[in-house]
């Protein structure tokens, strides 16, 4: 199973990065894990772009997510609402299809409660009209987690369900 794991902050390194290689870390011997870095270097989606065909850098990620078993999506959350370089992504994959019926795991990952809940509402709605295949979605907070020298160390609990949703997307 291969698996493509986009933190979709717009800060390179960010939380969510150090996060999805904590996951790849603890899936490691069970499967292979490609952690994207922040988006922030994409080419912004407008109609006009797409008339002269994606730039190379998005080629190259719309190759990825397309040769993906799994897409493992970590995003913050800025003004209620997923970073505009995530909704970008989405955006240049919506007429060519690379989401279609793929299977998706959308995470927030956000300082503390009650925040991540817009921007999994938003991640939710595009991934729909994408027709995504969300197979489980998860709200976690940076107070569950232990964080050092960015580095992020998951607790029993969480890995035992990270571990639970990789065994659910075979």
């Amino acid at each position: 199973m291969k698996i493509l794991a986009i933190s979709g902050s717009a800060s390179r390194l960010s939380g969510n990065y150090y996060l999805l290689q904590a996951i790849a870390d603890l899936w490691k011997d069970q499967t292979e894990v490609e952690v994207i870095e922040g988006l922030e270097e994409l080419s912004l989606f407008s109609p006009k772009k797409l008339e002269t065909g994606s730039p190379n850098e998005i080629k190259l990620v719309k190759d990825k997510i397309s040769t993906a078993d799994l897409v493992l999506f970590a995003t913050p959350e800025y003004s209620n609402n997923i970073p505009a370089c995530l909704k970008s992504l989405l955006e240049w994959c919506t007429a060519s299809g690379e989401f279609h019926q793929k299977k998706v795991i959308p995470i927030t990952f956000t300082p503390h409660e009650p925040r991540g809940k817009y921007a999994m509402q938003s991640l939710l709605m595009s991934l729909q009209a994408l027709n995504a295949r969300v197979l489980v979605q998860m709200t976690l907070y940076k107070t569950e987690v232990e964080i050092e020298s960015h580095k992020i160390y998951l607790p029993e609990e969480l890995k035992a369900l990270f571990l639970e949703a990789l065994q659910m997307c075979k």
